[in-house]
């Protein structure tokens, strides 16, 4: 089409940027044959038998006969196996019964049961009956009498006279179902969530490989950050690189650049990114072997210097991050982190950050640390343990301000501190 006949929009899209530019052809993003070799060697059978047996226990713990998993997270946790994991977030049709000393059984499409056969810890895979209105339409009250009477009968089969049910995702016919052949049900969160919370060995390698594909992929990023170039675009080699080594999804799509970054939580858009712009993004990349790589970093956009108001943002930014990284290790109290953590200059208390620290695994994960301040609403105590993997927040900017910073660094809990997953540094190379 002759560049006078563009839609409107492509013309806003491209800014600064050429026509040319846009239909220049380019490479394939290189695999980095090192993350790789790495990911090869972790024993994922290990792995997957780690996962179901501290499952298992927070069950046992709570006297639940089983588990019903349907939330696709659960279901990779407890038996290992991925399929169409974004698409069932919101249409939860595939499921595991897992015993608690019992079989693990899934519950799988029936055209794609043999994409997840050879699982080290399902001992069945059978036919699923989805009753969402996408798939049963009309006959949803149906399917899930099926799928409850089904459900009834395993848990006779393998829980005895233990009636108790951990479920996650339960819709009202199938739990009224369940609940007419007399089971009692719990949610299972509470328990999943507890086992998640410690992470092996293998669970650790998995990490770091994600947050191996995240650096390299912030790296691209930060070699294509010129003027001229819009957020997308920027944006889109976070998730080229992810997939090109094996990874997954991107939870959340937090790029802004210039005013966009105040206050935070600004989505990607097409806005063309200045000399001199604050550039912010939050990763919250799901990686290799589905694992959370989650870190944010603030840029100065080449071509002009940064004002003393933007070092000043910095400067607090990293402060925070420092300070609250540096007081964490096995031992401590939720609340005792709170009341030590580093105290947000009375200016940026409106736009902070909504919590100081947060678990990672699959995704965001308990716990989530609420400042002193928010306590009383929002405050939980409990306690870090060695091998929990967190990551450690700041939003740094004025109501009202031009631009903030935000950073965040995810870390591994030792018995004597942190250590730090990501090799990005944490402050522009730009900024003094």
């Amino acid at each position: 089409m002759p560049d006078s006949a563009a839609p409107r929009h492509t013309s806003r899209i491209l800014g600064m940027a050429s026509t040319a530019a846009l239909h220049a052809p380019r490479s394939v993003v290189p695999i980095d044959g090192a993350i790789m070799a790495r990911m090869a060697e972790i024993d994922l059978d290990t792995l997957t038998r780690y996962r179901l047996s501290r499952l298992r226990a927070e069950l046992k713990k709570r006297d639940y006969a089983g588990a019903v998993l349907s939330d696709p997270m659960n279901l990779r946790y407890a038996t290992g196996t991925r399929n169409m994991a974004v698409w069932t977030t919101h249409a939860p049709a595939r499921y595991a019964f897992v015993a608690t000393e019992g079989p693990v059984i899934l519950f799988e499409f029936t055209s794609s049961m043999h994409v997840t056969a050879g699982s080290p810890v399902v001992d069945e895979v059978r036919p699923c009956t989805p009753w969402i209105y996408f798939l049963a339409g009309p006959r949803t009250e149906e399917k899930a009498h099926l799928w409850a009477d089904e459900i009834d009968s395993l848990l006779r089969q393998y829980g005895g006279n233990n009636r108790r049910l951990a479920v996650d995702r339960c819709d009202p016919l199938g739990a009224l179902r369940l609940h007419s052949h007399g089971v009692q049900l719990f949610d299972v969160q509470e328990a999943a969530e507890q086992a998640r919370m410690v992470k092996s060995a293998e669970e650790l390698a998995c990490m770091q490989s994600a947050m191996d594909v995240c650096d390299a992929a912030i790296q691209t990023m930060r070699g294509a950050l010129v003027p001229g170039i819009t957020e997308n675009q920027l944006w889109s080699l976070l998730h080229e690189t992810n997939i090109a080594h094996g990874g997954e999804w991107i939870e959340c799509r937090l790029l802004a650049s210039g005013p966009r970054t105040n206050p935070w939580f600004q989505e990607s858009s097409d806005r063309v990114i200045e000399a001199g712009d604050l550039v912010g993004f939050d990763t919250d990349l799901v990686g290799p072997f589905g694992y959370l790589a989650d870190i944010s970093r603030t840029w100065i956009c080449p071509g002009k210097p940064p004002a003393d108001r933007q070092r000043k943002l910095y400067d607090i930014a990293t402060q925070q991050i420092l300070h609250n990284c540096s007081i964490l290790k096995a031992g401590m109290s939720f609340r005792e982190f709170s009341e030590q953590c580093w105290h947000v200059p009375e200016e940026y208390v409106p736009n902070r950050y909504m919590m100081m620290v947060h678990g990672c695994g699959f995704v965001d994960e308990y716990p989530s640390i609420a400042y002193a301040a928010d306590w009383k609403d929002w405050g939980y105590d409990g306690m870090f343990e060695e091998n929990m993997v967190v990551s450690v927040e700041s939003y740094i900017g004025e109501a009202g301000g031009p631009d903030g910073v935000k950073l965040e660094q995810q870390v591994v809990i030792g018995a004597n501190g942190t250590r730090l997953l990501s090799r990005t540094p944490l402050v522009d190379a730009l900024i003094p």
